[in-house]
């Protein structure tokens, strides 16, 4: 097994062997292009990025600038938006499913590295993967750490360290993340807080 396939597979690897620096260099001169893309040429960004991730839905839009390591390992589903500064570290695995909405700021983290020092400078890190379900809104300013599972119709609330899973249907917020409150029929009536809505195509 080499060290891509090593990485790949979630085990400690040496990130500069076996064509993971000539990988992460041809993604740099992608990253480059799209977050250089001027004003007027916008309208083929989206061409542009489904040349940079692994995989997409459709519709996808992501602000720049966007960074990410090799970008083959990101996978995003259907009605994709992130705002400004978006980071992801693939070297493992990234899976986000359908209408994600990403607010800036955001990182989300595979990579990591040995506690000890005497393992740490050997030179090996890890990637575990991070798994994102549907209909998930992720606050600005969150962390996503390494190996984390968040599911469906979830809220990160701004400012957040997301560092265990989260399960369907939850509020989470903080550092360390952790779940308030199970979201219901009720907040479906509610823009902000206490504030209804004053109109009703949003049913």
């Amino acid at each position: 097994m080499n060290q891509k396939e090593r990485m790949l597979a979630n085990l400690p690897y040496k990130a500069w062997l076996d064509g993971l620096s000539e990988d992460r260099l041809e993604n740099k001169k992608k990253i480059y292009e799209y977050n250089n893309l001027p004003p007027e040429r916008w309208n083929e960004k989206t061409k542009l990025i489904k040349g940079i991730l692994g995989k997409t839905g459709e519709e996808i839009n992501i602000e720049a600038p966007f960074h990410c390591d090799y970008g083959y390992n990101i996978e995003v589903g259907e009605n994709f938006f992130a705002n400004y500064n978006l980071i992801i570290l693939d070297v493992a695995r990234v899976r986000i499913g359908d209408n994600a909405q990403i607010a800036p700021n955001v990182a989300i983290y595979t990579a990591g590295h040995p506690i000890h020092p005497d393992s740490r400078n050997s030179g090996y890190e890890y990637g575990i993967d991070v798994t994102i379900g549907d209909n998930v809104w992720i606050g600005g300013n969150t962390c996503i750490m390494p190996g984390v599972t968040i599911g469906n119709n979830v809220v990160i609330g701004g400012g957040s360290v997301v560092t265990k899973d989260i399960p369907d249907n939850m509020i989470a917020v903080g550092n360390p993340c952790r779940v308030i409150r199970e979201i219901t029929e009720e907040d479906r009536d509610f823009y902000f807080r206490d504030r209804k809505f004053d109109v009703e195509d949003y049913k």
